[in-house]
């Protein structure tokens, strides 16, 4: 062999047992050309970077569903009335397009996760309830059926403690809903009665009862028998009934607004 070409070979060797560390990982190039199959097993130990990479991803992404996950089981087990059925909806939305956003994008930053995540986090954070715990919503307003029994007089100034009032009906879906509401109960008051002037009812706010109400009395009612002067929601329709008697009652007063901040 001439000096020449042993230079050369030389040269190469130095080329080839070249070493390389990735993502701590010693990779070899020795005798590569010379090996070709010695090559392509030194480089398959060297893919740890994008594994790594890989399963960063799939963490960020099962940690998104797994709170997904749990919004959507309490939303679902939140009493489906009117007032909150808008923001559940809204909350997954937001949700799901979080998720489809994350699909979409294939390799995110776990940075980016966390920003998209605390945004989540503050329009969560600005959602208000529009009635108290325990309280009912229905078009508008919060109604609570007491957990506990008392005359007519106290059951209206138990409602005025929680700046309510004892129940007025204004709409015929109102009486329908706590009518229906009622009967688990037994008989409930509402806020009407005829204490100022036999005959003439009147509800807690001095307004009198509409005549287009007056077919939810029950049959034979109201008779007055041993001075029957309030009013009580009673199996299909309204009985009056002696006002000294303990029963539930029902308070009602306007939801609360909800704004964003």
């Amino acid at each position: 062999m001439s000096a020449s070409t042993e230079a050369r070979m030389q040269q190469l060797g130095s080329v080839e047992d070249e070493e390389w560390m990735v993502s701590d990982t010693r990779c070899s190039n020795k005798s590569s050309r010379l090996r070709p199959h010695s090559g392509t097993k030194s480089l398959a130990g060297c893919l740890g970077r994008g594994q790594i990479t890989l399963v960063l991803y799939l963490l960020s992404f099962l940690f998104v569903a797994g709170l997904l996950l749990i919004i959507l089981v309490k939303v679902s087990k939140t009493p489906n009335t009117q007032g909150k059925e808008g923001w559940n909806k809204e909350i997954v939305q937001e949700l799901t397009q979080l998720k489809d956003q994350l699909i979409s994008q294939g390799r995110n930053e776990s940075s980016q996760i966390s920003e998209q995540l605390m945004q989540m986090k503050a329009e969560l954070l600005r959602l208000c309830r529009p009635c108290p715990w325990d309280w009912t919503f229905l078009r508008g307003n919060c109604y609570f059926v007491s957990k506990y029994q008392q005359n007519w007089s106290r059951a209206v100034k138990a409602c005025q403690e929680v700046e309510a009032q004892l129940v007025i009906i204004q709409s015929d879906e109102e009486q329908s809903f706590l009518q229906q509401t009622s009967k688990a109960k037994g008989a409930t008051w509402m806020g009407l009665s005829d204490l100022k002037k036999e005959g003439s009812w009147l509800w807690v706010d001095d307004s009198p009862l509409s005549s287009r109400f007056q077919k939810y009395w029950n049959r034979g009612e109201p008779n007055n028998i041993g001075e029957e002067d309030c009013v009580e929601f009673a199996g299909d329709g309204w009985n009056d009934s002696k006002c000294d008697l303990q029963k539930f009652w029902i308070c009602k007063k306007s939801a609360t607004p909800c704004t964003a901040s």
